[in-house]
């Protein structure tokens, strides 16, 4: 059994990587893609300092999150997910933080997470990076999630931020351990002690 989900995850990790036309400029590819990055962060740094951001801001960042998938989608669609030997480990990240703020498009998030996942597999991408994939889509989805990486408002009462609903609680530690993660205890300290500290 364990053979052919092997087996699986190598045919859809080719799947996912086959380009269609001309081989594109990955090395193109990696800076377009540390831009984009570098322009999301600047905006999310600066919503976690304003204090009172205005609308025209929340708009610009939504209107950034939007144009940032549509160029992920057109280059998943074209020439598959950007591995790190396409991109190297940073392009590779980057690639998936993208992802990872497109919240409005959770059906591409989950069509990434599965090629985000044959990549780990074949240790083409971060098992830190698909944790935090698989429980973004899986808090989107309403279901529990298995590392403790997404946080939400804490209820009425309570100040800060706590994690969405965990699958399995007395083991998430372990699981977090798996993926090169830090216990649980120690990530919520950051997220409360600054807000963003810690990945997305």
């Amino acid at each position: 059994m364990r053979a052919l989900s092997a087996l699986f995850a190598a045919g859809l990790f080719a799947i996912g990587c086959r380009a269609s036309g001309a081989s594109p400029d990955w090395g193109a590819i990696r800076a377009e893609l540390a831009q984009r990055v570098a322009e999301d962060q600047a905006l999310r740094v600066q919503l976690s300092t304003d204090a009172e951001p205005d609308m025209a801001f929340f708009e610009r960042l939504s209107a950034t999150d939007e144009a940032n998938t549509a160029w992920m989608k057109e280059l998943v669609a074209r020439h598959g997910w950007p591995t790190i030997a396409r991109v190297d480990a940073a392009g590779a990240g980057d690639a998936w933080l993208l992802v990872q703020h497109a919240d409005h498009d959770v059906d591409f998030q989950e069509h990434c997470l599965e090629l985000l996942r044959a990549a780990a597999a074949a240790d083409q991408a971060s098992a830190k990076h698909l944790a935090y994939l698989e429980d973004r889509v899986a808090m989107h989805r309403g279901r529990p999630q298995r590392y403790g990486t997404q946080f939400v408002q804490a209820p009425a009462g309570q100040s800060g931020f706590v994690p969405h609903t965990l699958a399995d609680e007395a083991r998430v530690d372990e699981l977090r351990a798996s993926v090169g993660l830090g216990p649980l205890a120690e990530y919520a300290r950051q997220i409360n002690g600054k807000n963003g500290d810690g990945e997305d």
